[in-house]
């Protein structure tokens, strides 16, 4: 079982710059997704759902900027451009626009690299108001897509990361089935709950002492499930007072 990668949609009808971008991208890291229209490019951010878009302003359908535009109505997904254009009215637009950043071509493959880490940080930051969530010994790096207890990395796979992930964001708030399912699996699933707790029982193999006797993720009877909030200071947070201090 491998932790979930970040996805990435490339948008750019220029293949030679998509195949560098495979080169530069650690594949470890990152998951990528590529299209050439900026109608694809919406279609794709509304069905993969992408952690971050590189988008072309020169699209042959559309220009970047619409694009742009249609997906801020309803996704704030990261946005970085990555154009070849300089002209300052044309950054200042993107980014009003709802550009979250803003690339000139040729590129260095570090600074792209530090611009894509330092938008999904803030987009983590957006989410759940920090990078990381912790919940005594049980920790996630929303960036790297990791969890960790007592500091040492579990192996989750990608749809175990979304449902722990809900439980972390919400942790001490009760959850019913059919919120759970709409919104790790989809309005699809909203019925199937017998897979969520398959997928319940799973998690508590991990990060329960006694999965039979969970404390971390308890079941409410005939409603749904809770993350309890834990009294229990993490090594990672005792070394992080130590520091502030």
């Amino acid at each position: 079982m491998t932790k979930k990668k970040n996805s990435l949609l490339i948008v750019d009808p220029d293949q030679s710059y998509k195949k560098m971008l495979n080169l530069i991208l650690d594949e470890a890291e990152f998951k990528l997704v590529d299209c050439s229209t900026g109608k694809q490019a919406i279609q794709l951010c509304a069905s993969i759902k992408p952690d971050l878009a590189l988008l072309a302003l020169d699209l042959p359908d559309m220009h970047g900027i619409e694009v742009i535009k249609a997906i801020r109505e309803w996704s704030e997904v990261p946005i970085i451009i990555v154009s070849a254009h300089t002209d300052n009215e044309l950054v200042i637009s993107s980014l009003n626009t709802g550009a979250n950043d803003y690339v000139f071509k040729p590129f260095n493959a570090n600074v792209l690299s530090a611009r894509i880490n330092a938008a999904l940080r803030s987009s983590a930051v957006y989410e759940a108001g920090e990078p990381e969530i912790v919940n005594g010994p049980l920790r996630i790096d929303l960036v790297r897509h990791e969890v960790f207890l007592d500091d040492k990395l579990l192996p989750f796979t990608p749809k175990e990361y979304n449902l722990l992930r809900y439980f972390m964001i919400h942790k001490g708030k009760m959850l019913s089935h059919r919120e759970i399912l709409k919104a790790v699996w989809g309005d699809g699933h909203i019925e199937d709950t017998q897979y969520l707790r398959v997928f319940i029982g799973q998690i508590r193999e991990k990060i329960e002492k006694n999965s039979s006797i969970p404390v971390s993720i308890v079941t409410e009877a005939g409603i749904g499930y809770r993350m309890e909030i834990s009294k229990f200071v993490s090594n990672h947070e005792q070394r992080t007072l130590k520091f502030s201090v």
